[in-house]
Order: structure tokens, then sequence, then C-alpha cells
């Protein structure tokens, strides 16, 4: 069993198996957190295998997880679905509609051509099984890249997503929550990757919205960047990178998924984070960003840098990817997330803020 957490090791289920549940979230329900994510234990490049379906773990804890099945399971038979193992399916994200009585869930896509796309299942339970009511969305005829949901306590629903290589939007749902109602703002603009705002994870705290994003690396980590505002649509005001004492500025070797709010608890978030390549922590961030902005920028000349790039660009087998869950604290509005080698969120619950 385990009693406290500890970033960046492998963590087994209590079957004593690696914990599949990357790009993740947490729900919780009835006294239960359900942990889902998606199931990378048969990934393999050179067999064309992305994912294995999202599985889903439960705990009464947050330490030890008892794994549940595949809530999503992939579909090996239809090369043409977006839940084909070799089809790049990321980042499941899940809300409970209380009209409609229904769990959505949404599922990132990216596709052979280099468009990303959005699938939409319901359910009407947490662990399902779940129908698909939405294969390839373009949400306001965007590419959709990564993403967050988020509901209001009023039930109003927001979908925080990359529009790829370009900004980041804060769109609102149908009451549904199964698409876009066509209301959106646009946030942080950049130039190209390695700059541009992906994986948002949103929270409240005190009145205010934060943002966590990543920089665009692909699967290599980079600096983090905080944002907060007053209102859904912001402005948000930039915060600088969170991950204190990160002098290798790759968030501490992690991308955040999510942030989690433990129920109960008056000022206690946790930053979800995977460490995707736990086997190349060596490469350099400066290295492989100016790689990235000579590979996406128009006015870059530097093909050069690039194929260098590709030349010690390591294999993605994120098969072996670990997480790292550190307490967010604050100084005044501003989110601090510092690295530990070990935590208990019980310790963190008796923390002045």
């Amino acid at each position: 069993m385990y009693h406290s957490f500890h970033p960046g090791q492998v963590w087994l289920d209590t079957a004593g198996k690696r914990i599949q549940a990357h790009g993740g979230s947490i729900f919780y329900e009835n006294g239960v957190y359900y942990w889902y994510g998606e199931n990378k234990e048969f990934t393999d490049p050179n067999a064309h295998i992305w994912h294995w379906g999202v599985r889903c773990y439960a705990s009464r804890d947050l330490y030890n997880w008892e794994d549940m099945g595949l809530i999503i399971p992939p579909e090996p038979d239809d090369p043409a679905s977006p839940l084909h193992p070799s089809a790049c399916m990321d980042r499941p994200h899940i809300l409970y509609n209380e009209t409609t009585k229904k769990y959505v869930c949404w599922l990132k896509i990216m596709h052979p051509d280099g468009t990303q796309s959005e699938t939409v299942l319901t359910a009407d339970r947490l662990l399902g099984p779940y129908t698909k009511v939405r294969v390839g969305l373009r949400p306001l005829g965007m590419d959709a890249g990564d993403f967050d949901l988020a509901v209001s306590p009023e039930g109003k629903a927001y979908y925080f997503f990359e529009r790829v290589h370009s900004e980041l939007i804060c769109a609102e749902l149908t009451e549904d929550y199964t698409d876009v109602s066509g209301v959106y703002s646009a946030h942080f603009p950049r130039r190209c990757p390695p700059y541009v705002r992906e994986a948002p994870a949103h929270f409240q705290r005190g009145g205010k919205h934060y943002l966590i994003t990543s920089g665009t690396t692909s699967y290599l980590p980079n600096p983090s960047e905080a944002a907060v505002a007053l209102d859904w649509h912001g402005p948000y005001r930039e915060l600088g990178d969170p991950h204190v004492g990160d002098d290798s500025r790759t968030s501490f070797h992690s991308q955040i998924s999510s942030v989690f709010q433990v129920p109960g608890q008056t000022d206690l978030y946790i930053a979800l984070a995977d460490r995707w390549l736990p086997n190349d922590m060596e490469l350099s961030y400066p290295e492989y960003a100016a790689a990235f902005e000579s590979r996406f920028d128009p006015a870059s000349t530097d093909a050069a840098a690039w194929d260098a790039f590709l030349e010690k660009y390591p294999s993605e087998n994120t098969s072996v990817a670990n997480y790292v869950w550190l307490p967010i604290r604050f100084e005044g509005d501003r989110p601090r997330i510092e690295w530990l080698d070990e935590w208990r969120w019980e310790d963190e619950a008796g923390q002045k803020r």
C-alpha cells in the first residue's frame, strides 16, 4: 500500500500493475475518487499503436488505485474509427450534465493529414458504456488541440482548447455539453511552437479563474505558464512559470494534464502532470525549442536545426510514462509548484496559505 505520493516514480495499482491513466483527470463521486486517462500499456510507435482506450481507477485515499477497467475500449477492427489503436487519441475529459443526467466525454483526435478534431461520447454511468454522439467535430471550424472542460456552479460548461499552433480558445458549450454554442474568446496568441500554449488546465480559487498551460514541443517537456482572470473569458494576466526552482525549464520534466481541488478541503489543489519520457531527461529544452521554432516559424530559414534535432529525437514509447503530482501553493494570487520527493495531501491540507 501507498501512504504518500512519490512524484516521478513508477506508480502501481492495487493489483501491482503500472497505472495507465495519462493526460487524465480525477472525478469525485459518492465519496470515491475516479482517475481516468489514456491507456498506453500497449503503445508502440513501431507497431502504430498510440493508445488502448480510456482506463479508469478508483480510490478512497488518492494513493491506492483499483483498476476499474476500460471505460472506453479501443476499436481495433475499425481502421476508420477515432478509437482505433492507431488513431492519435489524447486527453479524455468527462463532465456530468445535471440536466440530461449524462456523463459527457470529449476526446482529442489527431489525424494523419495534420488536422485535429474532437470525438464526443455520452453515458448513463461514469464507468460506461459510452456511445459516440459526435465524430470529426471541428469546434468553431477550428483545428482543436489539447483541451480542458469545466463547469460553473450554475451548470454552464466551458471548453478551453489550443487552436492548433496559434492561440488558446475559451468556448462555451451547448446545454447538453456535446457541442460548442458559438460564443468564445481568444487568448495568448503566439507566433509558432514552441511558444504556443497547449495542455490548458483550468481551476477556480477565491473567485478567480486560473489557467496553467504548457508550451508546444510534442512529448518533450517545456516551461509552464500560469495566468489569472476574473471571468471565464478573461482577460487573463500572465504570471510566469509556476514551477519554483526548475532550472531545467521543463516543469520538472513533466506536462500538466489537469488541476484537482480536493473535495472538503478549503484550499488544496493538486497539479496532475505526466512525465512522458522518463528515460530521456537529459535532453535540453533550449536545444529543442530552437528546433521547433525553426520547423514551425514561417520566417525561419534554419532547416538544419530541425534535421539535427530529428537525429536525436527519442522514441515516443509513452507506455513507460510516469506521473508527477505536486501540491499548488500560493503567494497572493500566484500559484507556486515546488518539487517534493515525497508528500501527503493530508499534511498539505493543514498548511496555512
